[in-house]
């Protein structure tokens, strides 16, 4: 295990280990870690998902994606890969790159990545399997599960513009979702973290068996983590709906 500098042991004391927090609490810990670790540069918030599956089996797969209400705090380079009138649908949405079999061609000759969601027409999917060695490792492959293989080209790139997230469990049962950055006002956090855990509730599959949020922590990419209360989360989720 690497050795923690100073001000991340400081930061450390600031955590009750045997706590579970709330959501309001948990952001301000993060906020009140960040400024004894005194980073350089606004980091990422991480919500992450210790989940009741065994992904080896196809009906325990968790994947999906949210749209955050906030966005990541940057903005997202899109590619569309269509065909007749959907590239002009692309354009008028605000797609950055749209494209056919040239595209798909450039991706393959020139290993061109520069973008960080693909979204294609149901059409251009057998066109796309070849680059699935390319673009499958960096999560980039569209899939009709995440909404990034459809017809609806307006709805996906808009979507995609705001700030939609995708996720997939890892082998391990856990789940890491980006939900914005730490100079987040505290209410944009929460309704990002809200958006998230109501995506990944809905994402529940059948296979799921006993408890299927086992525990949920927040934490920042290079911050200790504050462990939440699911049931907490489960009741500000209600009180957002109500």
């Amino acid at each position: 295990m690497a050795k923690r500098g100073k001000k991340y042991l400081e930061a450390l004391k600031l955590i009750d280990k045997e706590k579970t927090y709330s959501l309001d609490e948990a952001i301000q810990k993060l906020k009140e870690v960040e400024k004894v670790l005194q980073r350089k540069f606004d980091e990422t918030v991480e919500l992450i998902f210790r989940l009741g599956v065994d992904p080896k089996y196809a009906d325990q797969m968790v994947r999906g994606s949210a749209v955050l209400p906030h966005g990541l705090g940057r903005e997202l380079k899109v590619l569309v890969i269509a065909s007749g009138e959907k590239l002009k649908e692309a354009e008028e949405a605000g797609a950055d790159y749209v494209g056919g079999e040239e595209i798909i061609n450039k991706i393959a000759n020139e290993n061109w990545i520069d973008f960080d969601v693909v979204i294609a027409t149901p059409d251009m999917m057998p066109k796309l399997a070849k680059l699935g060695k390319i673009l499958g490792p960096r999560g980039l492959m569209p899939n009709p599960k995440v909404g990034t293989v459809t017809t609806d080209i307006k709805r996906a790139v808009t979507e995609a513009k705001k700030g939609r997230v995708e996720f997939k469990v890892d082998k391990t049962g856990n789940l890491h979702v980006p939900v914005g950055k730490i100079s987040f006002e505290d209410y944009k956090l929460k309704e990002n973290i809200l958006a998230v855990v109501d995506s990944v509730l809905k994402a529940k599959p059948p296979g799921a068996k006993g408890q299927y949020i086992r525990n949920v922590v927040l934490k920042t990419t290079m911050s200790p983590s504050v462990k939440l209360n699911p049931a907490e989360i489960q009741k500000a989720l209600e009180t957002k709906a109500a």
